[in-house]
């Protein structure tokens, strides 16, 4: 079922005469588990018209590289595919999405459109609702738990946000089936780009500096592959190992969910009935996946500075100020962190995983970051540094959770600690805490393996 929670009409126009229902795909870029395109197949269906899917492809996308590009296109390919087998039309131009969706709506009865939370997705689907020639109606695919259902307004913490999620989502997790549409649209002629990601990537004005990366390949199959993997062989082993980052215990899901190329409801699905795993580890890997990932989509809906040190609450930004002028022990500038080149043999094996791979292991994360603070002249230093090298190498950056998590390591969704030099009353991690808990031998060698071999 598709829950009447996840639509909204953003305009009031009417559904008219048209040749077709558009499914505008932005955020939710894939074939199976995706609500928005269900919804428009089934009113297609019942106006008796085809569906066309359509993409525009900017280059323009905040700080996206041919890292980020080469992987998207990876899986907007397999979704052209998959779309054909349907007889659906996945109609992908290379000019600004939501010019591209306006010029299209010309034509169609009805514009159906998936949700987006960042502020330049905000932007694009307003553009849309106010230019349209029709109906414009958001159908929300890339959360399990609607976004206002959960929680109206932004979340203090997950310790808010939990109760509100957990008395709800056994009536979202449930299975969505697929409609077969009963006109096709293969046969409508638009021009559209091959999909092949080398030729399309020559073409468009990005920073190559940034490499594609060999770790990880695009589309919904392979993250399908990596889901039944994990399930196989490491769910079983998730809740009290996931931390220890010599292990990769890790799902490597964040770069699949960060462009629509899996649904968070499918996943959530699988992991639930994988029968013979521990019921601590699916509750530990539920909690990330859907408290923890969805406290920081309603971050990005309702602050709006969640992109910078305003972001913070009052006492965490209070605290850091306060200890600005702290002596510290090391300083080092942003070339010199993006090269991994400081005195911290672990800090630099995130760092490089980070640039090799196109991500980190989560809880290093946790500990690069705040780092970042610890090393920078000035916490606004500090909190831009992170977030320009997060988003420049991370598959994942430039969403939610990448906002989400450098505002952690600063204080926000945590409370205050004993206060100490630099943090003020920001958690403090350390080398020796890693030490403690983890063989920090086998992540650096780890590293050093995928260093090698590159």
């Amino acid at each position: 079922m598709i829950q009447p929670e996840r639509i909204q009409h953003l305009n009031r126009k009417d559904i008219r005469e048209g040749r077709f229902v558009l499914y505008w795909m932005q955020a939710s870029q894939r074939v199976a588990y995706n609500h928005a395109l269900e919804y428009a197949v089934r009113e297609a269906n019942e106006q008796k018209r085809p569906v066309i899917a359509a993409f525009g492809l900017t280059d323009r996308f905040p700080e996206a590289n041919a890292r980020h590009y080469a992987f998207m296109i990876e899986g907007l390919k397999e979704v052209q595919q998959a779309l054909k087998a349907r007889g659906i039309q996945l109609v992908v131009q290379q000019r600004s999405p939501e010019i591209f969706a306006t010029d299209l709506s010309k034509n169609a009865s009805l514009v159906v459109m998936d949700r987006g939370y960042l502020r330049i997705q905000k932007v694009w689907r307003r553009h849309v609702a106010q230019n349209a020639a029709c109906r414009v109606i958001q159908v929300e695919s890339d959360v399990v738990v609607p976004m206002e259902t959960a929680y109206p307004k932004e979340a203090y913490s997950a310790g808010v946000l939990r109760p509100k999620i957990h008395s709800q989502w056994k009536r979202y997790l449930v299975p969505l089936k697929d409609t077969h549409p009963t006109y096709d649209s293969l046969g409508l002629q638009f021009d559209t780009l091959d999909l092949d990601p080398e030729t399309v990537l020559s073409t468009l004005r990005l920073d190559h500096s940034v490499c594609p990366v060999q770790a990880f390949q695009g589309g919904t199959s392979m993250a399908i592959t990596r889901l039944q993997g994990f399930i196989e062989e490491k769910l079983k082993h998730y809740h009290e190992l996931r931390s220890d980052p010599g292990l990769d215990l890790g799902s490597h899901m964040s770069p699949y969910l960060h462009f629509g190329q899996i649904s968070p409801l499918y996943i959530a699905l699988q992991v639930s009935r994988a029968r013979s795993k521990p019921r601590q580890a699916k509750d530990a890997y539920l909690e990330e996946l859907i408290v923890r990932r969805e406290l920081s989509m309603n971050f990005v809906r309702f602050n709006p500075y969640y992109d910078t040190f305003r972001a913070l609450p009052d006492w965490a930004a209070r605290t850091l100020r306060q200890h600005e002028k702290d002596r510290r022990d090391y300083l080092y500038g942003r070339e010199e962190l993006e090269q991994a080149e400081t005195h911290d043999p672990y800090w630099n094996a995130a760092q490089k995983e980070m640039l090799i791979t196109g991500k980190m292991h989560n809880y290093m994360r946790m500990y690069w970051g705040k780092k970042i603070l610890e090393w920078s002249e000035t916490p606004e230093d500090a909190y831009a540094t992170a977030l320009y090298l997060n988003n420049k190498y991370e598959l994942d950056g430039r969403d939610p959770n990448a906002f989400a998590g450098v505002a952690w390591c600063f204080g926000k969704h945590d409370r205050a600690w004993n206060e100490r030099p630099i943090f003020g009353k920001v958690r403090y991690m350390n080398a020796a805490g890693l030490e403690r808990k983890f063989d920090m031998s086998r992540y650096v060698k780890r590293i050093e393996t995928l260093a090698s071999a590159v």
